[in-house]
């Protein structure tokens, strides 16, 4: 009855935008709420928070390391415009700051004597969001706690949005250049400290986390695997966690656990885990069959349908159409619009809309 039931709901939505108001042509809303969040398909971006660097550092980082000049050389919009346009997929960066201050005297900033930027807002305690310390430190929300605000504000004024799922990468090290910050290490007290900044700004009914996945199987595995997510409609106007990290930070986050028993967020990790849930697999080309076989299995993929500007500045849409037939439940873009300085290139949606199935379940 239940296969039945999602085989209705797959036939009804597969052309549907599933963030289209009810009643619309050829959505029925009580037959697309009956999807499970695994089997949507949305677009994101990569880095979404990133302002551009500012002119006189960056043409100091052409003179010192042009390739390195090129793949920095992209910026977005503030979250909620990104979210206006459709993104239901954000990833933050994030550095450990429990005393404050650490971040706050950028070596690049001094090297270029360069324009103001207001650095207030790193001098306090808190977990600080930006791409590289010292360089690449321009961002439009410098504090998570405040860009996890504009996010709730956005869901809230928005409840029929399909869930977002905001990825975290926890950044550690530093340049190797004299006077530069190298970045506090997470260990498990960073680790709860991002739990609680996120529990500080969403309540409990805002959030998908793992224990609602996993509810009374042995593992979160288990649970994903049989496509226990919430339906479509029990997701709308949540969000969602996942940690984009290396397997080193990731055993830091779990601790003792036997899946992920009492954390916000999900992480990225093999699909034999008993912790497995969601993957990252950022080359769709490559990948494709993996990212395919896992979606079918259950678990949730974050695939890049671009990457350090390349295909901006070349439009090529190889990679894009990868990550979108592939199936991946979120594609990643830097260029939800274009880039006038590189061409017509842009990441979006096959056609149109916020939300659809994705092409792997149907």
């Amino acid at each position: 009855m239940i296969a039945s039931l999602f085989a209705a709901a797959l036939a009804i939505a597969a052309a549907c935008d599933l963030e289209a108001p009810s009643g619309a042509p050829g959505c029925e809303r009580a037959k697309v709420d009956a999807l499970r969040i695994n089997q949507i398909q949305a677009i994101g971006t990569h880095n979404s928070y990133k302002q551009a660097m500012s002119p006189k550092q960056m043409a100091l980082l052409r003179g010192a390391n042009p390739k390195e000049a090129l793949n920095l050389d992209y910026a977005h919009p503030p979250l909620p415009d990104q979210l206006a346009a459709g993104a239901r997929q954000l990833e933050l960066d994030i550095f450990y700051d429990p005393q404050g201050g650490r971040y706050a005297d950028p070596l690049g900033m001094k090297m270029a004597n360069d324009l103001p930027y207001d650095l207030t807002p790193l001098k306090g305690p808190g977990f600080k969001v930006m791409h590289v310390q010292d360089l690449d430190y321009r961002s439009n929300c410098p504090l998570f706690t405040d860009c996890l605000a504009q996010v709730r504000a956005w869901s809230k004024a928005h409840p029929e949005h399909v869930p977002l799922l905001i990825l975290l990468n926890l950044k550690e090290g530093g340049l190797s250049l004299p006077g530069a910050v190298i970045a506090q290490p997470f260990d498990a007290a960073a680790m709860d400290a991002i739990d609680a900044e996120i529990r500080s700004v969403f309540q409990p009914g805002d959030l998908i986390v793992p224990d609602q996945v996993q509810g009374r199987r042995a593992t979160l595995r288990e649970a994903a695997l049989a496509h226990a997510w919430p339906t479509l409609k029990s997701a709308r106007g949540k969000v969602m966690f996942a940690l984009d990290a290396p397997i080193s930070q990731v055993t830091i986050y779990r601790g003792a656990r036997a899946s992920l028993e009492g954390r916000v967020a999900f992480v990225n990790i093999e699909e034999t885990s008993p912790a497995a849930a969601y993957i990252t697999l950022n080359e769709p080309i490559e990948l494709a069959e993996r990212i395919r076989a896992a979606v079918k299995a259950g678990l949730i993929v974050r695939t890049r349908a671009d990457a350090d500007t390349a295909e901006a500045r070349t439009n090529d849409r190889a990679r894009q159409d990868a990550a979108f037939a592939a199936g991946a439940q979120y594609v990643s873009t830097d260029y939800m619009t274009p880039d006038p300085r590189f061409g017509p290139y842009a990441a979006r949606l096959p056609g149109g809309g916020a939300a659809r199935v994705s092409p792997a379940v149907r």
